[in-house]
């Protein structure tokens, strides 16, 4: 990845503005082309070798991935040849070299909760609450809220 010109001098050792390193639209352009490198590159793997590995990094003809484990960098780098020749096909570019590190992969974001279904209690009270207020629109929306509870399906609280 090529850095962006700093539009002003910093002292060593002191923090550089994010805008001063690179643009935004050039750092995410950079992770969607690799993002699409990795699910091609590890299309040619085995299945349980392309789960527990990642494309890293590509730059100065190095292709860097990480693994799990030690056990899944061996095995990743019995596959090197292909890898190589697939990133070569797919960049253009001269890349000569397999890097494989081992950390633990990110996990993938949490399975959102399922909301609690209202009970028919709550929709009571809603009802309740409902037929004291006088605005018409809100009354009208603890109806509606109210009317989410099935009487059949849900426990009381």
């Amino acid at each position: 990845m090529q850095r962006n010109p700093p539009s002003r001098s910093h002292p060593r050792g002191t923090l550089v503005p994010i805008t001063d390193c690179i643009a935004l639209d050039t750092l995410a352009a950079r992770a969607r082309v690799l993002d699409l490198l990795d699910g091609r590159l590890r299309r040619h793997l085995p299945e349980t070798l392309a789960r527990e590995c990642r494309l890293a990094d590509l730059r100065n003809g190095r292709l860097v991935f990480i693994t799990t484990s030690s056990t899944w960098a061996t095995r990743l780098r019995l596959h090197q040849v292909s890898l190589l020749a697939e990133a070569r096909a797919a960049t253009g570019d001269t890349i000569e070299h397999l890097v494989v590190k081992v950390a633990p992969l990110p996990l993938p974001p949490p399975e959102p909760a399922q909301p609690k279904p209202l009970s028919t209690a709550a929709a009571k009270h809603l009802r309740t609450a409902a037929k004291s207020i006088a605005d018409p629109e809100l009354q009208a929306l603890y109806l509606s809220l109210a009317s989410l509870a099935s009487s059949g399906s849900f426990a009381e609280d």
